[in-house]
């Protein structure tokens, strides 16, 4: 089971991949595509939401239906970043500071390697093995109509938030802009953002680890997690998350795009939305 999901989170994307290599290699010549890559070129933004709908929301969407899972979207909230941050530097149209979309592209590869490194790690090195939780509680409350309803709560809403927060990335990658003090600031926001969130997260595994041997031994599991970074902050690993994205949208800021912060706000309200659904389920626990 773990080998077919593997699989299929490596051969998922491939539509979208497959199609703008395609687009990459014949946008210059003409034919009767030349309409669409004319399209493509021109709509470097709604090309990429197009994509994303059709092979995440649509794509994802039926697979899960076919698993009765929705573990997949969660793997790649840590690979899209990266897959936009690529596609927006490489689209045909692009026009960038060098160093600026340097600094960018090397930012996001280390905050998706930290955040599936989680991932994997938090699941035991299992692919799919299951899915978030809040999707099975809300599978629970709809019931018979969640096969529906979950390309809207799941795949749908999922593009929006992606897109609100990789928006800096498009950007970076319009603008060409000397380098200023503004894209150090963005720069040391975001470094403290992955460390930050590493080093909760990594605190946060130890504990659960703890926790999970103290129950196998049939002892008394320690009820709260007040140690580190968590003495200070009831959820730090939440707070270096959006230090991420906060950081991000400075250096979209930085270059014009002044309603960049509107994605990592909606963001942080999410996050604060789901800070309360995790300490609800976390009073649930007897211990």
């Amino acid at each position: 089971m773990a080998l077919n999901n593997a699989l299929i989170a490596f051969m998922a994307p491939l539509p979208s991949i497959i199609f703008y290599i395609y687009f990459l290699n014949h946008h210059q010549t003409h034919h009767l595509l030349s309409p669409l890559w004319n399209w493509c070129y021109n709509h470097p933004l709604i090309l990429a939401n197009t994509l994303f709908f059709f092979n995440i929301d649509v794509g994802f969407w039926l697979i899960s239906l076919l698993q009765s899972s929705n573990w997949m979207i969660d793997l790649y909230w840590t690979v899209i970043p990266v897959m936009l941050v690529h596609y927006f530097g490489s689209h045909p149209a692009a026009e960038y500071n060098w160093w600026r979309s340097t600094v960018v592209v090397v930012l996001t590869w280390v905050w998706a390697i930290r955040l599936t490194h989680n991932y994997f790690r938090r699941e035991k090195w299992q692919w799919g093995a299951r899915e978030d939780w809040r999707f099975t509680d809300m599978a629970q409350q709809h019931g018979q109509n969640w096969w529906w309803v979950s390309f809207f709560g799941v795949y749908l809403i999922q593009q929006v938030f992606l897109f609100g927060v990789c928006l800096p990335l498009y950007i970076v990658h319009a603008v060409n802009k000397p380098l200023n003090i503004w894209d150090l600031i963005a720069l040391v926001v975001c470094v403290c953002g992955i460390v930050y969130a590493y080093y909760a997260d990594t605190q946060l595994h130890a504990f659960v680890s703890k926790n999970e041997k103290l129950k196998e031994e049939g002892k008394a599991m320690v009820p709260n997690l007040d140690e580190g970074l968590w003495y200070y902050s009831r959820h730090p690993n939440y707070f270096g998350e959006q230090l991420w994205w906060w950081g991000l949208a400075i250096f979209g800021w930085n270059l014009g795009g002044r309603w960049v912060f509107v994605g990592a706000f909606i963001n942080t309200l999410c996050l604060a939305y789901v800070t309360t659904l995790v300490e609800k389920r976390m009073l649930k626990q007897e211990y």
